[in-house]
């Protein structure tokens, strides 16, 4: 399924993001997604030259303008110009179909799977990127207990549910990469607020003025506004080109620092909405349609973004009322 293309005002600022101080050619696969697209658009008004690889070149060359170079395979992007920068954000939706161990092994694979061709396939470039940003997810650190306000950091450690496995292996992944000299940072994004992705449902309900609780709404929400989540790649890139940064991978938390409660967010988002906040939504049938996966929305984690804070990185939403009075 295609998306249409970037032609929304309260993304315009995009153009003020500065990736690097020259021009890149940057590969970036995922990029006919929510967060693809806009990055694409972020990356062209820097003056990037920007190949998407995609499953239908075809039709996402319609919503791209022409500039943007969109293959179907690795093996159709020339030797030059070389690719300096690549952008992995492919992967299938994570919340929909029930985890059965088939859509288990189908999101390990469109995550897992892609990666490892992508990282074979740079082993196989004589001019190899100097940079690997790869997405991941906040998932990394599994549940957090309700009650618990413990803030989880880079360093937290994950767990053994699914959601988590998903996500080290997807990293162990990206990881591979450094092995042919490249600087990887893996991102663990939070739930993404823009127009497009997760907002527009999460904030249905309230809009129809039946919003409330989900299961207790004492659940964390780690979140992050769009354009700071496009302004922390920009940030990571940058220090990514210091002669000091590490050689070896690191993570990085894409997200805000205010976490609240699940509840408390959406009590925001009516206020701001002018909407009323009274009808709940039970725990118990969430839990029987989504079996583990119900775990992404009723559970959640406390995670501050300690590496971009201790960078330097300034957030232009740090609060959810902000966000969303942009937002909405």
């Amino acid at each position: 399924m295609t998306t249409p293309p970037v032609s929304n005002p309260h993304v315009a600022g995009v153009s003020t993001l500065h990736f690097g101080d020259v021009p890149q050619h940057v590969l970036v696969t995922g990029g006919t997604g929510f967060v693809g697209r806009h990055l694409v658009q972020a990356l062209r008004a820097d003056g990037h030259a920007v190949t998407v690889w995609t499953r239908d070149a075809a039709s996402a060359a319609k919503h791209f303008a022409a500039a943007v170079r969109c293959v179907q395979r690795l093996d159709d992007i020339p030797a030059s110009p070389a690719v300096d920068v690549v952008v992995n954000l492919a992967g299938a939706r994570i919340v929909g179909r029930r985890w059965t161990h088939a859509r288990q092994a189908a999101l390990m694979k469109s995550r897992v799977g892609l990666t490892d061709a992508l990282v074979d396939w740079i082993g196989r470039r004589a001019v190899k990127p100097w940079l690997m940003l790869s997405g991941s997810a906040v998932g990394y650190y599994g549940v957090q207990p309700q009650g618990n306000a413990t803030v989880l950091t880079e360093s937290s450690p994950p767990q053994s549910i699914f959601m988590s496995r998903l996500c080290q292996a997807w990293e162990a992944s990206a990881h591979a990469a450094a092995t042919h000299g490249v600087r990887v940072a893996c991102l663990r994004f939070g739930m993404v607020l823009g127009h497009g992705g997760a907002l527009p449902g999460l904030l249905l309900p309230v809009k129809m003025g039946v919003g409330g609780r989900l299961g207790t709404g004492r659940q964390w929400l780690s979140w992050i506004h769009l354009m700071d989540l496009l302004g922390g790649m920009a940030h990571v890139w940058g220090e990514a080109m210091a002669p000091s940064a590490p050689t070896e991978a690191q993570a990085w938390n894409f997200t805000a620092p205010e976490t609240l409660s699940q509840e408390s967010l959406m009590r925001t988002a009516a206020d701001v909405l002018h909407r009323p906040f009274w009808l709940p939504t039970p725990a118990a049938p969430v839990r029987l349609l989504l079996g583990e996966q119900a775990d992404v929305l009723l559970e959640g984690q406390r995670v501050a973004p300690a590496r971009l804070l201790d960078t330097g990185f300034r957030f232009r939403f740090p609060d959810a009322r902000s966000a969303l009075q942009d937002l909405c």
